[in-house]
């Protein structure tokens, strides 16, 4: 029989598993980022020993080593004055005639679909360090945006 026909085991034909990957650049995280992230891995340390599938245990240690990764590195923002767009504000702002509100986040804590950007998101470094009636430019456009109001996040 030729070996092009021959098959060892099906482990070999598996795709492989990679490390979760860690964002570039700073672990930057609101004070309830680093409680987010304590969270979730002593969830995983708790649901560890209850898997007997070795693809879930693997998949479960995978996660584990990122987020202990995250809580090594993470870097707690000072919570902003509310003076100036920055890290863990709330910033509501007029683009193309809309009014939105987002929320500026380190990128574990980021829900893009929720409003919570991380701080590189484009929209996010578009506003930095703007003040309240402020025009910024964004996307080619010179003052797209106008910032309306900038808060603190509270703590949830």
């Amino acid at each position: 029989m030729s070996v092009a026909f021959r098959r060892e085991s099906d482990e070999e034909h598996l795709e492989p598993k990679f490390e979760v990957p860690i964002p570039p650049g700073p672990n930057l995280v609101t004070a309830q980022g680093l409680v987010r992230i304590r969270a979730r891995i002593a969830e995983l340390e708790s649901e560890l020993p209850t898997l007997t599938e070795d693809a879930d245990r693997n998949s479960a240690k995978r996660d584990l080593r990122y987020w202990r990764a995250r809580l090594a590195t993470a870097q707690v923002q000072p919570a902003p004055t509310g003076e100036l767009v920055a890290f863990g504000c709330q910033v509501r702002f007029v683009l193309a005639g809309k009014h939105r509100t987002i929320e500026i986040v380190g990128h574990d804590e980021a829900e893009p679909a929720r409003d919570r950007l991380a701080f590189t998101a484009p929209l996010a470094r578009a506003m930095m360090d703007a003040q309240v009636g402020e025009f910024v430019d964004f996307n080619g456009k010179e003052e797209a945006i106008e910032i309306v109001s900038i808060a603190p996040l509270n703590a949830e």
